[in-house]
């Protein structure tokens, strides 16, 4: 048996196959700081296609041309704020239940609590990232006793092969702790830490060595085996559950920051439709007309909202994307 068949590429970079800058874009970097980096290149794309084209000034000479753009504006940000709403009440809408329901909920996260317990040896910590981090370290102990267990076998291919996955969780294991370490829920920290562990590729090697080694492994082995593959499957539902709550999360924050720049938006739309045309703004800076830097400005600003909820969109969709099987299913070819 290679090597590559056990061990694999673990964090999300590794696998992601991509890079750095693309994947700090897309889910590292803040996103008020991914906004106001669209902005600044719109801004500056918008400019440099104006001073391309002489004629754009000539037309902003005629104040139609600025209703025209900024009355679609008013349009687009009316419309974009009534979407928003109701995106809240829907998220909303999947907290409130009747009283059955809610205890349901209730019931079945505390059982899910009480099987955590049975698998760290303490009760389950309320922090998010203690609790990932815990079961993460749970899984690091019992690789450990399978590599124990499995050294009273006399199968070098055998012990080679779990000396390999169990390094493998172990590395990965004390990677992930290390990110989840002081992580605060309600910033991507903990969500993003947890996408670096590879759970799934560890469940399908201990099912394919079990598979591969039936002949020779007894049930000791087999019982420290599943009781490892217990605790990776358990840090699936448990991700996934967090995963959702930081969904609800953000698209909640999503809702409040685009209301809140919406308004300025309005504001500023407003303020171009009523007063500004070529004669309010007489002159050149910079090589450019004035009338044109404020068009530039205030267009951008306008699009603020959009941008926003790109840079949000951005994320959550690429999140969705990367953890969207669950269980021990590859689905990127770069681990197949």
């Amino acid at each position: 048996m290679s090597d590559d068949q056990v061990s694999t590429q673990d964090t999300m970079r590794e696998r992601a196959d991509e890079s750095r800058l693309k994947l700090w874009l897309l889910v590292g970097a803040n996103r008020l700081l991914v906004t106001a980096v669209l902005s600044t290149t719109f801004f500056v794309l918008f400019m440099l296609g104006a001073l391309a084209d002489p004629t754009l000034s000539d037309l902003l000479e005629d104040r139609g041309v600025i209703e025209s753009l900024f009355s679609s504006m008013v349009s687009a940000l009316i419309t974009g704020v009534t979407l928003v709403v109701t995106i809240s009440q829907l998220i909303v809408s999947q907290e409130n239940g009747p009283l059955g329901e809610q205890r349901t909920r209730m019931s079945e996260t505390m059982d899910f609590r009480d099987y955590v317990k049975e698998l760290v040896g303490k009760p389950a910590p309320a922090d998010p990232s203690t609790f990932l981090r815990d079961i993460v370290g749970a899984t690091q102990t019992r690789a450990e006793d399978v590599r124990e267990r499995v050294q009273s076998t006399n199968d070098p291919e055998l012990q080679d092969e779990v000396d390999e996955l169990v390094d493998s969780i172990i590395g990965n294991s004390e990677t992930v702790q290390e990110k989840l370490d002081g992580a605060q829920f309600g910033t991507f920290d903990v969500v993003y830490a947890s996408m670096d562990y590879n759970y799934a590729w560890k469940i399908f090697q201990i099912e394919r060595i079990e598979d591969d080694y039936e002949d020779v492994l007894e049930d000791e082995h087999f019982d420290a085996f599943d009781e490892l593959r217990t605790s990776l499957i358990m840090f699936a539902p448990a991700r996934e559950h967090i995963k959702t709550l930081y969904f609800q999360w953000e698209l909640i924050d999503l809702s409040r920051m685009i209301l809140y720049a919406a308004i300025p938006a309005l504001l500023v739309s407003g303020m171009m439709l009523t007063f500004v045309d070529a004669s309010t703004l007489p002159g050149t800076t910079l090589g450019a007309e004035n009338v044109l830097w404020a068009v530039g400005i205030a267009f951008t600003f306008t699009l603020v909202p959009f941008l926003m909820l790109t840079a949000y969109v951005l994320r959550i969709a690429t999140v969705a994307k990367r953890t969207l099987a669950i269980g021990a299913l590859i689905l990127r070819d770069s681990q197949r």
